[in-house]
């Protein structure tokens, strides 16, 4: 074995190959050794006879995959586009365990039912990016489900418990004397031996992956197979441009939103992130990204730019049609001002304090949110701003009266 690797990584790369390798690897980190790494690990499967098989593992913990989350798939469409083997793994078993991976808890168990479930969800999402007809779909229940104490035991003796404890959220959380269970320090080996399972080339995922992913580099060999390769994406920032995007910093952009809102939501991030955006969640050629980078940079509209970038996210999950719609939608709204033609109607029977007819129409959460947007100037009647929670809402008007809380939320008052 010694031998053979040793010819491989003197022998010369085929061009084709060495452009592919750099094409895969283009906006990610490959370990080891980069795109020549990754070229090489690509002329030993052509010379195997065989494709590249390229592993994912995701844990169903919700209904909503967002823009965050598609960043791993679109790379794993350009290894479809390649003619390799995209492995997709539902962790049935590792996401009753949770990821400790950047959390300072323990993460909540889910029950089996709960993950079936959010995995339906996930490949409904999945199969607008990837083509699924193409994937090989397992479920590492399958294999972590069957294992023995025994089993789990010979497991654990391939590393030590130093080793785990040197994952970043472990050690954070021991300095700040948070608890740490006993369990999540099997999550990484878990991982690991998944791709022992599926016999893994190379394993994509986000940059907050690197020790999980490498886990599975280090107990490949004892199981008598090659080192996978790593392959580390970018996290993107959600709409707040601090926070990675994540349904618990209310930041993301989900891939199941309706078209008024994914544009929305893409028209409010910040100008320096547009560049990335573009990059990571759109299927626009370098040369167009290059293009609208460089009129940035020069002086050009960033607001442009992001309606670029909102009908083009729009257009990959709805459709082109759709995303002209959600487009004029928008700029009717927020450069005109006007009201959408569809809005929630909320009945007023007599004169009401402002204040509660926000949140009796559901438009916030509570009467001190209510309160606070209207004394910030966030609140229009009929396009007129209001600066009064108290203000006695009345309707006379057989149409009614426009409620506009904040951008993007409407509702029509009417009287009985």
């Amino acid at each position: 074995m010694t031998g053979a690797k040793s010819d491989l990584n003197s022998a010369s790369i085929p061009p084709d190959i060495a452009q592919e390798a750099r094409e895969l690897a283009r906006g990610s980190e490959v370990l080891p050794g980069g795109a020549d790494g990754l070229a090489r690990k690509l002329l030993a499967v052509r010379r195997e006879g065989r494709k590249l098989r390229a592993k994912l593992g995701i844990d169903p913990t919700s209904c909503d995959l967002h823009l965050g989350h598609a960043v791993v798939f679109r790379q794993l469409r350009r290894f479809q586009e390649f003619g390799h083997q995209v492995v997709l793994i539902i962790g049935g078993f590792t996401a009753q365990i949770g990821d400790p991976s950047g959390r300072n808890t323990t993460r909540p168990s889910l029950s089996r039912e709960q993950v079936a479930a959010f995995a339906q969800t996930y490949l409904d999402q999945m199969g607008v990016i990837l083509d699924l007809e193409k994937v090989e779909l397992v479920n590492n229940s399958d294999w972590l489900g069957t294992m023995t104490f025994s089993d789990v035991l010979k497991l654990s003796s391939l590393v030590t418990a130093n080793q785990l404890l040197a994952k970043e959220a472990f050690g954070e959380r021991l300095d700040k004397q948070l608890p740490v269970g006993f369990h999540e320090l099997f999550y990484p080996l878990a991982q690991g031996y998944d791709s022992v399972a599926v016999r893994a080339d190379v394993e994509l995922g986000g940059t907050d992956q690197r020790f999980n992913i490498l886990q599975g580099r280090e107990l490949q060999p004892h199981y008598g197979q090659e080192p996978q390769l790593a392959m580390l994406l970018p996290l993107l920032e959600g709409t707040d441009g601090v926070q990675k995007m994540s349904k618990s910093y209310d930041n993301y952009i989900a891939l199941k939103d309706t078209p008024a809102d994914m544009f929305g939501k893409c028209m409010r991030i910040p100008d320096e992130l547009i560049v990335k955006y573009l990059e990571l969640t759109t299927t626009l050629p370098g040369t167009e990204i290059d293009k609208i980078k460089d009129e940035l940079e020069h002086g050009g509209n960033p607001k442009d730019a992001k309606v670029q970038l909102a009908s083009q996210i729009v257009l990959q999950y709805h459709g082109g049609s759709v995303a002209a719609e959600a487009s004029e939608e928008w700029q009717r709204i927020h450069s005109q001002r006007l009201a959408p033609d569809d809005m929630p109607l909320h009945v007023v029977p007599s004169p009401v304090q402002l204040f509660r007819v926000m949140v009796e129409a559901k438009l916030v959460a509570s009467s001190s949110e209510a309160k606070r947007l209207v004394q910030e100037g966030g609140v229009r009647l009929d396009g007129q701003p209001v600066k009064d929670p108290n203000h006695q809402v009345v309707v006379t008007d057989a149409g009614g009266v426009v409620l506009q809380v904040g951008r993007r939320k409407f509702a029509r008052l009417v009287a009985n």
